[in-house]
């Protein structure tokens, strides 16, 4: 639903509610606020991704994805901090079966922003294991030193010296990316 026809709704249901105090029906007066405060709570916070965010806990990636799916028209129904979260879900739903598409989303979710560090973090991580993946050790040393500086609480800090060990095994030259059996093309053994 677009963000903007729930702040209507919301109109409309605190209008009604004004009506009903002036007509004496406080019962109905106060309903009709308590179901106003619905639409202005979905507005800030979208249904769709509470519930992909619930599944994510429960890690049932399929069906977060439908629920993110259902936002056809992001920037029509969310507003920019939702355009991060959504971003960053849709890269932790698709960094098992697309990892380029993960890092496009999770690229996206760092530009509009995360609140927490620990998402930030996250998507750090995330980026440097893609960017280690396809043989850019610069990129990859940068992410890792941003998760590192986004960790304050330390929730990562073994999936970062995990990182940094692979780092340090993970030489990459032109000479090694070329055929192997090419390298030693005039010796005989």
């Amino acid at each position: 639903m677009n963000k903007y026809i729930k702040l209507v709704i919301a109109v409309i249901l605190i209008a009604l509610a004004i009506f009903l105090f002036t007509t004496r029906e406080y019962g109905w007066g106060f309903v009709s606020l308590l179901l106003a405060v619905f639409p202005i709570l979905f507005y800030f916070r979208n249904e769709n991704i509470l519930l992909a965010f619930w599944f994510l806990r429960k890690e049932d990636m399929v069906k977060a994805k439908k629920w993110l799916n259902k936002i056809t028209n992001p920037s029509s129904q969310l507003i920019p901090k939702q355009m991060g979260y959504f971003n960053y879900m849709k890269g932790i739903t698709e960094a098992q079966d697309n990892v380029a598409l993960s890092e496009k989303y999770m690229k996206e979710a760092l530009n509009y922003g995360l609140s927490f560090d620990h998402d930030r973090a996250m998507a750090n991580l995330s980026l440097a294991g893609a960017a280690m993946s396809k043989g850019k050790k610069k990129e990859a040393e940068n992410y890792i030193k941003e998760a590192k500086k986004n960790d304050t609480k330390g929730m990562f800090t073994d999936q970062i010296k995990m990182m940094t060990g692979q780092m340090k095994r993970f030489n990459v030259s032109t000479s090694q990316l070329q055929n192997p059996n090419m390298r030693h093309k005039g010796r005989k053994f």
